[in-house]
């Protein structure tokens, strides 16, 4: 079972609709986002800063606008709470916050550290994380993968099946050393030993 969060940032096609069991949460302004998208959520969450009004349904709950916790990361929280550990994120990148989009890339990390996966989707384009673990990504023809470090340096960084391979490499927060690879229709297999990585998949060549 997995979580899908809605966010009031650019609105982009699902990928995939929620199955039977999944848990749909929308996150303040991310209510149009659902109606838009003909989903009903399981829980509508946030302090409605981002919403005219407080829409008539069953399953509000509303929080202060002071707060550490953006709406998106609330949500986040939720949903690890009700035990899931599979996340998938819409409305969380573009719109008028940058600084929103930057608080849902390190969501990522903050799902990763707490052995979750999370997926943020945005035009074209979709960011996950990994921490001390690999993923494999299956081969495409085309498309562009970027690894960055997010955080203390990665350590033992392992990159294969991609245009450019490395092995035990060290990434930095402050040098994009492993921006713009591209898939060569094989499988991508990332790996890290130590420290987080944040990858993008792009379709934008």
């Amino acid at each position: 079972m997995a979580c899908y969060i809605f966010g009031a940032g650019d609105a982009v096609q699902l990928r995939a609709r929620p199955a039977a069991g999944d848990y749909v949460i929308a996150a303040d302004g991310g209510w149009n986002a659902c109606r838009d998208a003909g989903l009903v959520p399981d829980l509508l969450l946030g302090d409605f800063d981002s919403l005219d009004a407080v829409p008539d349904f069953a399953h509000v709950e509303r929080v202060p606008v002071e707060k550490d916790d953006t709406d998106m990361m609330l949500a986040i929280k939720r949903g690890l709470a009700l035990g899931h550990r599979e996340f998938h994120l819409y409305g969380g990148m573009g719109g008028r916050r940058t600084d929103h989009t930057v608080a849902n890339l390190q969501a990522l990390v903050y799902l990763a550290h707490r052995g979750a996966r999370g997926w943020l989707y945005g035009a074209g384009e979709v960011y996950t994380a990994i921490c001390a673990g690999s993923i494999t990504f299956p081969a495409r023809e085309s498309g562009i993968l970027s690894v960055f470090c997010l955080g203390a340096d990665a350590q033992g960084v392992a990159i294969r099946g991609a245009q450019y391979e490395v092995a035990d490499a060290v990434l930095t927060a402050d040098f994009p050393l492993g921006v713009s690879n591209h898939f060569v229709g094989q499988d991508i297999t990332v790996s890290v030993r130590q420290g987080c990585l944040l990858l993008g998949l792009s379709e934008n060549e």
